[in-house]
């Protein structure tokens, strides 16, 4: 099969969905490439590097779309591609069914089989053709960059001799893909970094990235994430706690991060106007929700602007497209993998199995039929966090009765111990020679004071399992040490090599520790 790559025709969209990379790739897959001239070069990649890989460069995009027998892009199709489209064409791109409902009756019409790339369920076998989490990564990056070309001062706090520099608070909104790519970012940079997401099972994965989940004092009883691993939509009381929330963080935050989205809907409104001028004069807010409304109330879609107060408020929609060459690098890549599961024989020809999850998950058009919306998946990507029942705490006279009875049981416990121990040790004393109570005695000792020694010493120095594997070697050693005085030249000799291996065993415990421990220190 021929894999044509036409030229991006929206304005500013400097990305391809074929590299010269990903040419050799198609290859492996006994696929021939053809790429329209021109349409890697905003991204760096010049048509003699795809000549050089081995794909057809074509002048024109009509003799491309004629030629190709799939054709992958990045952008919606315009009409004017979509009439060029047959019923033995398949087309690989990003499409959004939900909010372009007349284009999915153009393609359908036209009896050719639409992937949509923003369709691939969110499971973990798809993670590899997971187009937009490709794209939202490098969206939240460039969005700190964004934030940071704009704001005034640094994202770390410093304290130089010609005075102190606070560091930069930042506030991330909604914890997807791009929300997480953002608080690493922010963080690594140094800033105080909080975020805020409806699903509070993805405070653990903020608190591990060096931020601050903001919870809301509200109990929502209603599940916060929908099949997926996307967010759903939050009830009105939650709304209002939420932006009551928002208010009061609005005065003291720097920089605003807001990446929430919900599939198939317009991005809510959750900056409001009036956060907005509680902000201090030189705040940024980069709105990465720009192209499906903003998050912010005054959010321009491809606009920056300054508000009144001195705010600036940055509505991109292109931000994936501002590094094109590593957005092309990884959209590239999921087309290939796309590309491998719809070949599964590796010999060029197309299986399309509509009993395939993923691919039957991302078909929204195919011979002539709707196939949008596709079946629930059948796991989530993030499971929901059990809900905890609330405990109720025990009186006072109830904790004081609960000790007792505990302090009750242990003391029975020990008592018990104590009286078999004792009944053994009366057995064998009278059973045993003379001699073994001094060897018993010797064993208890060795037991304790080995163990105490080696067990002190700090675990910075050797790992837990090291340090109870030196902890036996050092009763071992305790113990023989004990017997090397022995008249019995057997014992002497049993001791000298218990002593010798469980050295052995302790010194190059520490080395291989140390080792270990040199492996993570900086050069």
């Amino acid at each position: 099969m021929k894999i044509g790559a036409p030229k991006e025709i929206q304005p500013g969209e400097a990305r391809v969905a074929m590299t010269p990379a990903s040419v050799k790739d198609l290859a492996k897959l006994g696929h021939d490439s053809v790429v329209e001239s021109g349409a890697g070069l905003a991204a760096g990649f010049t048509d003699d590097a795809y000549r050089a890989a081995g794909a057809t460069v074509v002048d024109a995009a009509a003799g491309l779309w004629s030629q190709a027998d799939v054709i992958a892009k990045v952008r919606p199709p315009t009409d004017e591609e979509l009439d060029r489209l047959t019923a033995d064409k398949t087309l690989i791109s990003f499409f959004y069914p939900a909010q372009n409902g007349e284009l999915l009756e153009r393609a359908k019409a036209t009896g050719a089989t639409v992937v949509a790339m923003d369709m691939v369920p969110r499971i973990s076998r798809a993670q590899k053709m997971d187009a937009l989490s490709s794209m939202a990564n490098i969206a939240g990056y460039r969005a700190v960059i964004e934030a940071g070309s704009n704001f005034g001062r640094f994202f770390t706090g410093q304290v130089t001799a010609a005075g102190k520099v606070p560091p930069a608070k930042v506030l991330v909104i909604g914890a997807g893909v791009a929300g997480l790519a953002a608080i690493g970012t922010a963080t690594s940079l140094g800033a105080v970094t909080l975020a805020f997401d409806v699903r509070p099972e993805v405070a653990e994965q903020i608190e591990s990235m060096g931020a601050e989940f903001v919870y809301l004092d509200f109990e929502d009883t209603q599940d916060s994430s929908s099949t997926g691993g996307y967010a759903a939509p939050s009830s009105p009381e939650f709304r209002e706690k939420q932006l009551a929330k928002f208010r009061e963080l609005a005065p003291d935050i720097d920089i605003v991060i807001a990446t929430a989205l919900i599939p198939g809907r317009d991005a809510p409104v959750l900056w409001t106007r009036d956060m907005v001028e509680a902000m201090k004069p030189g705040s940024v807010i980069v709105d990465l929700a720009a192209e499906r409304g903003g998050n912010c109330e005054l959010t321009q879609p491809d606009e920056k602007f300054v508000t009144e107060n001195g705010v600036t408020i940055v509505g991109y929609t292109d931000f994936p497209s501002r590094m094109a060459a590593q957005a092309s690098t990884l959209y590239a890549t999921n087309i290939r993998h796309m590309l491998t599961d719809l070949t599964p024989g590796k010999d060029g020809v197309l299986k399309h199995d509509m009993e395939d999850d993923v691919i039957r998950g991302a078909t929204v058009a195919h011979k002539g039929d709707v196939t949008w919306p596709p079946p629930k998946p059948k796991t989530q990507a993030i499971a929901a966090a059990p809900r905890k029942t609330a405990v109720k705490e025990p009186t006072p006279e109830e904790r004081r009765a609960n000790e007792l009875a505990a302090f009750k049981a242990q003391t029975r416990s020990q008592v018990t111990l104590l009286a078999v121990g004792a009944a053994l040790m009366l057995i064998v004393g009278a059973v045993a020679p003379e001699s073994f109570m001094q060897h018993f005695i010797v064993f208890a000792l060795a037991c304790f004071v080995g163990f105490q020694v080696i067990w002190g010493v700090a675990h910075s120095l050797h790992t837990p399992l090291m340090a109870v594997t030196n902890a036996i070697s050092g009763i071992v050693i305790l113990g023989a040490l004990l017997q090397i005085g022995s008249s019995n030249l057997l014992v002497v000799f049993l001791s000298v090599i218990g002593v010798l291996i469980a050295t052995i065993n302790i010194v190059g415990g520490f080395l291989v520790t140390r080792r270990m421990l040199a492996m993570f220190q900086k050069s």
